[in-house]
Order: C-alpha cells, then structure tokens, then sequence
C-alpha cells in the first residue's frame, strides 16, 4: 500500500491548472505590440503592401517555436518529476537498448517541422521578392561610406547626401539628413547598388532590407500605404561612420511628391548620379597626385 499516491497525483493536477489560468490571463491581456511579434506599425493599418505578410510569417514562426518548446519542456519536467529517484527506491527502472518506434518519431518528426518551416517562409520570401510586375515609380538607392545618393529614374532628379555628423550629441541631425520621397498608394522598384564596400537598405518600419554589393545590383518592390515621416540606416557594418549612415523616408500624396521633384530640377539636379565616384578611385586620384 502506498498512502501517499493519491496526494502525489493531486499536486501536478493543480499545478497545471494554476498553471493554465496563468497562461489565459496572460493571453487575453496580449496588446496590439504583442500580437504582432513587438514588430512596428499597426495590423488596421499597414504601412506597406508587405508588412502584413511579414509579420504573420514572424509570428507564426514564433508562435511554432514556443508550442514545441512547451511540448518539450514539459516532457523534459514530466520525466524529472515520475522518473525521479524516490527515498528508499533502490531498483533500477526499466533498461531499454533502442526504442524502435520513439527513434522514428525523433527522425521524422524534426524533417517535417522543417519542411512546415520552410514551406511559408518560401511562399512569403517568394512573394516579397518577386519583381515581375510593371512597377508605377523606379529609384535607383546608390550606398557610399557613409551615406545615400538617391535617382529618381522615372523624373529623371536626384538627391545627394553627406553622412551624419555628431550623431549622439546633436539635437535634430536625423532630420536634416538626406530624405527619400515615395507617393504613397504606388508601387516602387528600388535597385541597389554600392560605391564601396557592402551595405544595407533598411527602413525598419517597412520591415525589409536588402545588401547592397559592390558589382552587383539587387532590387524589391514596394507599396507604401500610410503617409508620414519613417527612419532609415545602414543594415550592414560598412566602416568607422557606419552609424551615421542614415536617411529619411517621406511618403506623401502624389502632389506633395510632384512638387518635391520640381524643387529638385529648381536646384539644378537633374540626370542621375553613377557609381563611377568611388572612394578608391579617390585615394588613388590623392596618390598620383602626391607622386607627381
């Protein structure tokens, strides 16, 4: 006889149930911010066409994450708290060589959550690269040590700027960087390229970014669909003055963008900037001219 079984299966029971109502009340508090992974920007509002997409493919796959986890960490904790060694227990559990039907579990089981994985990150990752469709406005993004030079193909203007100075000590220097203008409700293909080193196209609230390689030209579409002011930097460490690499996005209506490319061609910058200035061809112009 064993008097104290009964009390031993009444204990895990409660546990798990304060357990439960612990995870219950948890969920049914969950904010906005949490439902959408601590991701920016607002599920009622999107700011862009593939934001959405993103945030559902980082949701579920932390959502994916966490079950096996629990599914883990519980058998782990079942198996400590049945299979513990008990006062006065001396004999061994039960010795097993193999397991024949757990081992295939173990095999098969991690193959297809890879394959789920997988599966909708290809669907998402297909869908937000694909570049097949005729595009409304195109922007050449030119990355150099340590800012941005922006052409607009389509208006036949560009926009230069110089990297941040003083970044952690002055007040305002991400607003007076170069900014980049998008009309908003109209689909743009960015192509990418660099003057130097590798670098990052990164506007965190559109939740993408994209290398930039010298030699090599990468390019996305995107539709932004709020308007407002958004941050953009450097993704990839490309130096000394990598984190004043910083820019502005502007999404406004299709006036507001027009009149910005007519101040453009006000300001004499018209044609598009290449990639021929390039920070080498700097220091060898500084060498010959030392040896001469």
């Amino acid at each position: 006889m064993h008097p104290e079984t009964p009390r031993r299966k009444r204990r895990p029971a409660l546990k798990w149930a304060g357990i439960a109502a612990v995870a219950a009340v948890a969920l049914s508090g969950c904010s906005e911010q949490v439902q959408r992974g601590w991701l920016p920007g607002d599920s009622d509002a999107e700011i862009t066409n593939q934001t959405g997409r993103i945030t559902d493919l980082w949701v579920g796959s932390w959502v994916a994450a966490l079950i096996v986890g629990i599914i883990t960490w519980g058998l782990m904790l079942w198996c400590v708290a049945v299979y513990r060694k008990r006062k006065d227990d001396d004999v061994l559990p039960v010795q097993l060589r193999y397991h024949v039907p757990l081992e295939i579990m173990y095999v098969i089981l991690p193959i297809v959550m890879v394959g789920v994985l997988f599966f909708f990150t290809n669907r998402d990752m297909t869908e937000i690269n694909d570049t097949s469709a005729d595009a409304d406005l195109h922007v050449q993004v030119i990355g150099k040590q340590w800012s941005w030079d922006f052409n607009y193909l389509d208006d036949d203007v560009y926009e230069t700027g110089q990297h941040a100075q003083d970044v952690g000590g002055s007040n305002g220097v991400l607003d007076d960087q170069v900014t980049l203008y998008l009309p908003v409700g109209e689909s743009v293909e960015f192509t990418l390229d660099s003057r130097d080193v590798i670098h990052s196209f990164w506007i965190p609230a559109f939740l993408y970014k994209l290398d930039m390689i010298p030699g090599k030209t990468n390019s996305f579409q995107v539709t932004p669909e709020q308007t407002g002011l958004y941050r953009g930097k450097c993704a990839e460490l490309c130096g000394e003055e990598h984190s004043s690499m910083l820019f502005n996005v502007q999404v406004v209506t299709r006036e507001e963008y027009d009149e910005h490319m007519q101040d453009l061609r006000d300001k004499g910058q018209t044609g598009s900037l290449g990639l021929e200035y390039s920070r080498q061809q700097d220091l060898d112009s500084a060498v010959e001219g030392g040896e001469s």
